[in-house]
This record gives structure tokens, sequence and C-alpha cells, in this order.
């Protein structure tokens, strides 16, 4: 089994950590033998690292890294007919034969999508970044939709400015629209407020429980209590039900504030965003209500229990995508039909069950897209964020 990882240079401390776990999970006599080539060596590319796993006789390669050294490594592997597990989130460079493994924009859209579906939500819109994440957020809940017999979403994208931000979202909110049908109360007709009962009268103005104090001031001298602040007016939800969000850091807040401004809460829209707010939930309180998808860090805590006992420190999330990816392996392996030099057939990656892995259940389609089976979590008013809807358990034969 062919192995491909950064072990050198910049993101060495990455593959390194990554090899780790990949030799925890192989941790058997039984285990297939690890063909490991440094992406990163001098003079080596994933190209030729992944030419050199094919010319080593790989039944599978694991790897590479990232978008750019898949696609590299893909064009070899595929020529090859070898499978390819890489450990990238973007599944635009996924084809048949080539699986991503980390957690997709759009596996978490689906997620959510489906769900804000299930609870009676039919109008769909985005404002997301133009930038990689949110071009991949939009183009899921596009895809998202169309499948399931969704109204096509209107998706717009912002620059980083909060004077763009605002208008961007008023635009989408149709904000003047409804604020042009706010009905502005006329304080000339106000209905005048009842007159107070009077105060029963004590005698010489005194305060009967300090009769040697100085009177007390009569009602007549205290000033009138200001009138009671008419009621806000009700703003019109916007025309959609469910806002999908991509930003992180400073230019989230820069869309809370236009989200304030513009009138669209949680009272009327289902905010949804990606997996990357659960890293800091706990300052996002002004989007209480708001969802994002992503494993139930429930399901991870045996493997770190595991890894921490043997290396002493916490393993970073993408340890959990090469030690799945090699459990699978071995899995597959160890199960081959007689004859067969390997169990990695097509046939066997793709079976309809999926695989248990530390982050949940995670399947292959043919085409070289990636299921998982993900919770939804809610932001609470205090920030932080509980599950509200758990992941099944299991890969549901109906994603697609």
């Amino acid at each position: 089994m062919g192995v491909l990882l950064p072990l050198t240079g910049t993101n060495a401390h990455l593959g390194q950590e990554m090899l780790t776990a990949t030799r925890m999970a192989m941790n058997s006599p039984t285990a297939p033998p690890l063909d490991v080539h440094d992406t990163a060596a001098p003079g080596a590319t994933a190209a030729t690292a992944a030419q050199a796993a094919v010319t080593a006789g790989d039944g599978l390669i694991l790897g590479p890294l990232t978008t750019d050294d898949t696609a590299r490594a893909a064009t070899i592997a595929t020529a090859a007919h070898i499978p390819m597990l890489a450990f990238t989130s973007d599944m635009s460079v996924a084809q048949p034969g080539v699986w991503t493994l980390g957690i997709a924009p759009e596996q978490q859209v689906r997620r959510m999508v489906l769900a804000a579906r299930q609870q009676g939500r039919q109008h769909f819109v985005a404002f997301l970044p133009d930038n990689r994440l949110g071009r991949a957020l939009g183009q899921a809940l596009q895809q998202v939709c169309e499948e399931n017999g969704l109204q096509s979403p209107q998706i717009m994208f912002h620059d980083s400015t909060q004077a763009s931000i605002i208008t961007g979202l008023k635009t989408l909110s149709a904000y003047e629209t409804r604020a042009s049908a706010v009905v502005q109360p006329d304080a000339t007709t106000q209905p005048a407020a009842p007159d107070a009962p009077a105060a029963p009268r004590v005698d010489a103005a005194v305060d009967p429980a300090n009769p040697d104090s100085a009177p007390a001031p009569s009602a007549s001298d205290q000033p009138a209590p200001p009138p009671a602040p008419a009621a806000a007016p009700e703003f019109p939800a916007p025309p959609f039900d469910a806002l999908l969000l991509g930003d992180t850091g400073l230019q989230l807040g820069m869309v809370i504030n236009a989200l304030t401004e513009t009138h669209v809460d949680s009272a009327h829209v289902q905010i949804m965003g990606p997996g990357l707010w659960g890293a800091f939930a706990n300052k996002l309180s002004a989007l209480q209500g708001a969802w994002y998808a992503a494993p139930d860090p429930a399901t991870r805590q045996t493997f770190v229990q595991q890894f921490m006992a043997r290396y002493h420190h916490m393993p970073t999330p993408l340890a959990d995508l090469t030690y799945d990816s090699a459990a699978l392996v071995k899995a597959l392996d160890q199960a081959r039909p007689a004859g067969s030099p390997n169990g990695y057939s097509v046939q066997a990656l793709t079976r309809p069950e999926g695989f248990g892995g530390v982050d949940g259940a995670f399947g292959f389609l043919e085409n070289g897209k990636t299921r998982r089976d993900l919770a939804v979590f809610q932001i609470l008013p205090s920030g932080g964020s509980r599950i509200v809807i758990p992941p099944a358990g299991k890969l549901r034969r109906s994603a697609n």
C-alpha cells in the first residue's frame, strides 16, 4: 500500500503525525506493508511519488494531502487503475477511482439542507465570501437543492468590506421593500394612558414609619413618569427561510452586523454555516439558533485516548483521516477474495454500508464522492453549541 505524505518541508509536522496514525492502524502482523513516499522531498512531487508507488506495484494509494498534490497524483494513479484515497476536503478533484476523505463543504451543506427541509424550510439562499470555500459552499447548495426538487437558490458572493457586506445583504433580503412595508406608529393617534389611581393620603405628609423625618414630598411635587415607549413595529420576514453563510473571523463579525441591520434573524430564518464554526462556537452567541454540520466529537474519544496513551499528545483531525483510511484498507485486505492480490476492488470500496470511522460512518460512491454521517449543531444563546440532530450511526442509502 502506497502512502504519499509531506514528510519534510513546511507541512512535515502534519505529514509525520498522519504517518504515525497510519502505522497505528496497521499495527498487526497481518497488515499489508507500507510503501511510504515523501511528496516534499528535494526533487520530488506528488506525481513522482505516485509514479514510484505504481512502479513498486502498490495496490492502493493513501494520500496525498493537498488539493493540488491530489490533482497531480490522480493523473498517475487513474492511468494505472490504482485506487487513491486522498486527504483533501476539496471534492472538485474527486473522480472515479479517486476519493477525498476530508470533511467536505458538500457533505456539510447536504446534511443541513436535508434537515432544514424536514423542518419545512423551502426557500434557500446563500451569502458567501468570494473565495474557494465560499465557491464550494455555493456550488454544493445549488447541487443539493436541485437534487431534492427545491427551488434554485439565489447565491450572492461578497468582498471583505463592511459597506459592501451590508449593501449585498440588503439586496439579498429585499430590505428596502420590507422597510417600506413597516407601519410606523403615529404619536398623535396613540390612546392616552389611563389615570393612575390616587394614592391613599397620609396625615401631615410624614413617613409613618419614621415620624421624626422631614416631610415626604407630595405627589404633586414628583415629576411625571415618562410615557411608555411604543412597541417597535414588526419588520417583515425576508423572502427566504434558510440562509447559508461561509465567513469566519473578522468578516463573520461584519456579516453578523449586517444581519442585525437588515433584520435577518433566527425568528424567521434558519441560518447555516460551515463546520469551521465549531472551533470558535463559544464566541458566536450573536448567531444563536444557527446551525453547522460536523462529526460528533464523542465518536473520536476512543481513538484520542489510544493515541495520547501511545504518543502523549492530542492527535490533529488529519490524523483521524489517515487512521480511518489505513484501518479500512487493512480490513479489506483481510477480507479479500481467494485468488485476488488484494481486497481493494471498486466494489469493495463502494459497499453500500460504508465503513465505521473515528469521525463516524463514511463511505464511497463510484463517481468519487464520499458520504459522511454528520451531526447538526446549534449555536446557543450564551455561545457554544449542542447537537440538535445527532448522526444516524450509519450511512443513509438515499444519500448521494
